[in-house]
């Protein structure tokens, strides 16, 4: 049997599937990644790929994997990420798996992207746009069929768009970012240390807090406002949002639309779909399968 063998690396969970080439899943798998100071979250890699051959009895034929950081310019490893999961920068994937094969590598988010075109929210798409909200703001471009990596793998750090010249410095150094706008990372800053999670401004929020629904509403207007940029950039056809504060449904989505009603370019009274990512936490195990069946070396 030939199967692709996606893996995910995410900082609280690794996430490993197998799928067919045209994508049917097979089998998956998830497991802590591990203390992301130490390396012991490399040996769960292999683990996870363990797990996923003894289900189904053989080795897959194609591997490809998907972690954060800027890739290599062979896309065989992750070439820079500082400050997280120690001894991921210049690991030759091919040879700690022990595989026959190349081993391709994609960032995560660009490989979350690219499993929702194949499997998931925008299926067939040729232009889309991919947010992943959660402690930052992440993200992917696809354009024209192709996803955009840039001249550094830096393409997509859609978190590090400026919404206000006068703002604070993100750790990319922008000043006031879509990333501190809306991601986890300033909540407490940004409610005056009320709240310590985006759920529960949004719970506060939902019971009419005139506080929380204020915090929330300006960050959701701050998120429409880098929704019109983009799309005014990329030309997507759709944007996808992803991560644990895309989760919040309906409390996200009704205002968000409500905004763009006026912030976006709708040239031909034509408005860009903006959705829910629908393959959850395995969109880059999809992603990076996928990845993997069309890898050329």
């Amino acid at each position: 049997m030939k199967y692709a063998l996606g893996i995910d690396i995410g900082g609280a969970r690794i996430k490993a599937l197998a799928v067919t080439p045209l994508g049917r899943k097979l089998a998956e798998t998830a497991t802590a990644t591990g203390d992301d100071g130490k390396k012991n979250w490399i040996m769960n890699v292999r683990l996870a790929k363990s797990h996923i051959e003894q289900s189904l009895g053989c080795l897959p034929t194609w591997i490809g994997l998907a972690a954060p950081g800027l890739v290599a310019n062979d896309q065989c490893s992750i070439r820079s990420m500082p400050g997280r999961l120690p001894g991921l920068e210049g690991l030759i994937w091919r040879k700690f798996l022990n595989s026959a094969g190349p081993v391709s590598v994609l960032n995560d988010a660009q490989a979350a992207l690219a499993g929702e075109v194949w499997r998931g929210a925008a299926r067939g798409a040729q232009n889309a746009i991919l947010l992943t909200l959660g402690t930052g703001v992440g993200g992917a471009a696809l354009v024209d069929g192709r996803l955009l990596r840039g001249h550094l793998g830096r393409a997509g750090h859609f978190g590090h768009i400026s919404l206000d010249p006068a703002g604070g410095l993100d750790i990319a150094h922008t000043p006031g970012s879509l990333e501190d706008a809306i991601g986890e990372c300033s909540i407490r800053s940004r409610s005056q240390g009320r709240f310590a999670s985006t759920r529960a401004l949004v719970t506060a929020s939902n019971r009419n807090d005139p506080a929380a629904r204020r915090i929330w509403l300006e960050s959701v207007q701050a998120l429409a406002a880098g929704i019109a940029s983009l799309i005014n950039v990329l030309d997507p056809k759709i944007v996808i949002l992803g991560g644990g504060i895309a989760e919040a449904g309906p409390a996200l989505f009704r205002p968000l639309n409500q905004y763009l009603t006026s912030f976006e370019w709708r040239p031909l009274r034509t408005r860009v779909a903006v959705v829910p990512a629908r393959l959850g936490d395995f969109a880059g195990a999809f992603g990076a399968a996928w990845n993997a069946l069309h890898f050329q070396k």
